[in-house]
């Protein structure tokens, strides 16, 4: 039986900046007893929970895995015990962060529950990098991919015409070479437009731009453990970058380090 005050937010924790957070996100973390969160979530995000118990449920390559079964677990064992439980997700909890799933877990186990949404990384990193995923006479539509598979793009990114959308890959960077490679056999000009967003909206974002032919060699980009987005379309060519940049140019491809200003 559910005890008095049990209660689950899956809070989104946006691409990582706290001041993009919403203003509920905050008002749940500050009344938290217990945050199960994602690995990328920073611990500038994380000190906002104050004396709240916080812990990693991270599903990254490389890091120790729980299943989703244990997530769920974990919620619901602490709702019971009447506590608070901040379930918070980078990004939209709905947005590629298994969202679906755990509400229908809380659900199942009649554990009360609200969603919190989060600005996703799929538009704030193109944002931040100053990419519009939509533009006027550019493109009229978008369409966001998980990249951690084939099976997850590859159906997708076959089935529209080349052009025919912005596309926007999450958790893409490993697998980089592999999209760009399979949209030029589709039939995507080689010379279309492409950004890789590096640690949007930390103090170490970069932007990397070219296009399919340079990005399907798998350009070095960031590290392994620094989260991207890649944006494929004529988009990229229209972005309004901030003044204040360095451009940092490699081979035939250029970097921009972005200074980002606190008012």
């Amino acid at each position: 039986m559910t005890m008095s005050g049990g209660f689950v937010s899956l809070v989104g924790a946006g691409p990582g900046d706290p001041d993009l957070l919403t203003l509920r996100a905050v008002d749940r973390l500050r009344s938290a007893d217990l945050v199960l969160h994602d690995g990328l979530v920073p611990a500038a995000v994380l000190a906002l929970a104050g004396a709240a118990e916080c812990v990693s449920v991270a599903r990254r390559v490389g890091e120790k895995r729980l299943s989703q079964q244990d997530v769920c677990g974990l919620m619901v064992a602490a709702a019971r015990m009447g506590q608070r439980v901040v379930r918070l997700k980078s990004g939209d909890p709905f947005v590629f962060g298994r969202g679906g799933e755990e509400v229908h877990a809380l659900i199942e186990a009649g554990i009360p529950f609200e969603v919190v949404p989060g600005l996703s990384t799929a538009i704030a990193a193109p944002t931040l990098a100053g990419i519009p995923v939509t533009h006027r006479g550019v493109s009229s539509g978008l369409l966001v991919v998980s990249g951690h598979a084939p099976e997850a793009w590859a159906p997708l990114l076959g089935a529209i015409p080349p052009g025919a959308a912005t596309v926007v890959v999450l958790m893409g960077k490993r697998t980089r070479g592999d999209i760009a490679a399979f949209l030029i056999e589709r039939g995507w000009p080689a010379g279309t437009p492409a950004a890789v967003v590096v640690d949007a909206s930390h103090e170490t974002q970069q932007v990397w731009t070219g296009d399919l032919l340079a990005l399907a060699g798998s350009p070095e980009i960031g590290g392994d453990d620094r989260p991207a987005v890649i944006v494929i379309g004529e988009v990229v060519t229209a972005a309004a970058m901030p003044h204040e940049v360095t451009a940092i140019l490699a081979e035939e491809h250029t970097w921009q380090s972005m200074t980002i200003r606190q008012p």
